[in-house]
């Protein structure tokens, strides 16, 4: 079960370069069921995530670069390239900043994923944070894959 709560970001008022990062590549081979095939850096993944919003099922599984590059020719939806920062925040919880290149740029977002629906619910922002899109189907990457900011791919 994945338990995250997703925001908009304006901007980050520190600097960034300082935390972890990891570029990501990622397409939908299918949007419902959402079915997300992923490289992160020089890591693989085949994700299955029921519809939803604050929870929802998720199935991750690690595959090969032989898998993902035969399932590539699967996607149906644009290609969304991004890159994910990792802040750390209090009670051990990660915001997870992605930063939105080519057809979506300048799009910025940040996410941070709970042990459970108490923690989730009971979650107070920091400041920098924007707002909270949690609920909002337009900014879930399937969505921005297939139809890109404000439902329209240029």
């Amino acid at each position: 079960m994945e338990i995250e709560r997703k925001f908009l970001l304006h901007s980050v008022p520190f600097n960034i370069d300082q935390y972890k990062q990891t570029e990501i590549e990622q397409a939908y081979i299918s949007i419902d069921p959402a079915i997300r095939l992923r490289r992160c850096n020089n890591d693989y993944f085949l994700t299955i995530k029921q519809n939803g919003f604050l929870a929802r099922d998720e199935a991750e599984f690690i595959i090969t670069k032989k898998q993902y590059d035969y399932l590539w020719n699967k996607i149906e939806t644009n290609v969304i390239n991004k890159t994910r920062v990792y802040i750390p925040l209090q009670d051990s919880l990660t915001a997870e900043v992605d930063i939105y290149h080519g057809v979506l740029q300048g799009l910025k977002t940040v996410e941070v994923e709970f042990n459970n629906l108490k923690q989730a619910e009971s979650f107070v922002p920091p400041e920098w944070f924007g707002t909270d899109v949690t609920n909002d189907l337009r900014y879930y990457n399937n969505y921005l894959a297939s139809k890109g900011i404000n439902g329209s791919i240029p």
